[in-house]
């Protein structure tokens, strides 16, 4: 039996590095595309409550492939894609490829990585990808075969149970190759810039810069980013910081 590989995003179902995602990956297992119908970029787990969900296919899929649309955000694709589409547990899921960076804190708030933390936490080995290039005409394929590389790796190996993958990819230029390695420290800067409406009155769009507050470091996603490798970060979703637990313990704990 060939493998199932479920696909999602946060882009949408109409975003070129889905479908890009897609054609690195069809050879080597049975697809299930199941991916938000509007955009859904910066939503992290977020799901749709108090609302119905609808799902709708697509037909003229490439052999192989099945299309889905879900109009909610990409964890209602993961969850809802599970419950009522795929016809087994996914041997893997994989989202992106994200038209924009991933690296440093950012996973707090990508949907891309939402839908890949849903998935480890469900069992399946899971990977996000994003390549740091926000445009909707950016050029995947100088690092598409490192991509079908790593789905197929995970694929044949698996990942540790509890953890998944967050994958960078440097744009415009050929990868170096793939380094493991940690997510830089950081934080937004700069981040909303105001405007004045017709009207006189200001409002705000989100923008910013990711600040490295370690730049000196040589294991962070950011350093092998800038030295055209692609970055690869082991992520878990489970956010206990285990070695403060006996610390805090002693300042908190009560007696039984």
């Amino acid at each position: 039996m060939r493998p199932l590989i479920f696909i999602t995003n946060d882009d949408s179902i109409d975003a070129p590095g889905l479908h890009c995602l897609v054609e690195a990956v069809k050879s080597i297992g049975d697809v299930y595309v199941v991916a938000p119908l509007h955009p859904h970029s910066g939503q992290s787990s977020a799901l749709t409550v108090g609302e119905p969900l609808k799902i709708s296919e697509r037909h003229g899929a490439p052999e192989g492939v099945r299309l889905f649309t879900v109009d909610g955000t990409p964890v209602d694709c993961v969850k809802l894609g599970l419950h009522a589409i795929v016809p087994r547990k996914p041997d893997i899921i994989l989202s992106g490829i994200n038209h924009g960076s991933n690296s440093g804190t950012a996973i707090t708030y990508s949907g891309t990585m939402g839908a890949v933390l849903e998935g480890c936490m469900v069992g399946i080995p899971s990977v996000g990808f994003s390549l740091l290039h926000h445009s909707m005409k950016a050029d995947f394929s100088l690092s598409i075969s490192f991509v079908a590389e790593i789905a197929k790796k995970v694929l044949d190996e698996g990942l540790p149970e509890g953890i998944c993958l967050n994958v960078n990819i440097p744009a415009k230029v050929v990868p170096e190759g793939i380094k493991v390695c940690r997510a830089a420290r950081g934080h937004w800067s700069e981040e909303y810039k105001r405007y004045i409406d017709p009207n006189g009155m200001p409002f705000y769009w989100l923008t910013g810069r990711f600040v490295n507050t370690e730049p000196e470091a040589t294991d962070t996603d950011e350093y092998w980013l800038d030295r055209r490798y692609i970055s690869v970060v082991p992520v878990t979703p489970d956010q206990s910081a285990t070695g403060m637990i006996k610390n805090l313990a002693s300042k908190f704990d009560s007696e039984d």
